[in-house]
C-alpha cells in the first residue's frame, strides 16, 4: 500500500475506519519532511496492513491547527481511534520500524482504562 493523501474531510472515516494509523504531517517547503517522506513510503509499502496518511498543512491549515502542530514533520500515531503517540522530527527508518512494532504489541485494554481513568480525572476536576 502507498500512502494517503488526507483531508479534513476524510480524516475520521480513515481513523474510525482501520486499526492502526500512522499520520504524517508536513509541507513541501520543509527540508526534514522531504528527508523523511521515502522512509514513511517505504514503510506504507512495507506494512500494507496500516494506514499511512500524509497531511499537507499547507493546505489542510485548519486539521493542522485543529492537532495543534507546531513543528514538523510530526507523526502521529492512532490506535482503535485512540490517538497513542505524537512526536515532532523526522525518523530514521530504524525508529519508525521500532514505532511500528511498538503500536502493534500495545495492550489496548490497558490503554483504553487509562483513557477512561483519565477522562473520570478530568470529569472529577470539572
Amino acid at each position: 500500500m502507498t500512502t494517503t493523501e488526507i483531508t479534513e474531510a476524510g480524516l475520521a472515516a480513515v481513523i474510525e475506519g482501520n486499526d492502526i494509523v500512522f499520520l504524517d504531517f508536513w509541507a513541501a517547503w520543509c527540508g526534514p519532511c522531504r528527508a523523511f517522506a521515502p522512509v514513511f513510503e517505504h514503510a506504507s509499502h512495507v506494512h500494507p496492513d496500516i494506514v499511512f496518511g500524509k497531511v499537507d498543512t499547507e493546505s489542510e491549515q485548519s486539521l493542522a491547527a485543529a492537532f495543534q502542530i507546531r513543528s514538523i514533520p510530526t507523526l502521529m500515531i492512532f490506535r482503535e481511534g485512540i490517538l497513542v503517540f505524537s512526536q515532532a522530527g523526522a525518523l530514521a527508518a530504524s525508529q519508525l520500524d521500532q514505532l511500528i512494532d511498538a503500536v502493534r504489541t500495545l495492550d489496548m485494554d490497558a490503554v483504553r482504562a487509562e483513557v477512561d481513568r483519565i477522562d473520570q480525572e478530568a470529569e472529577v476536576a470539572r
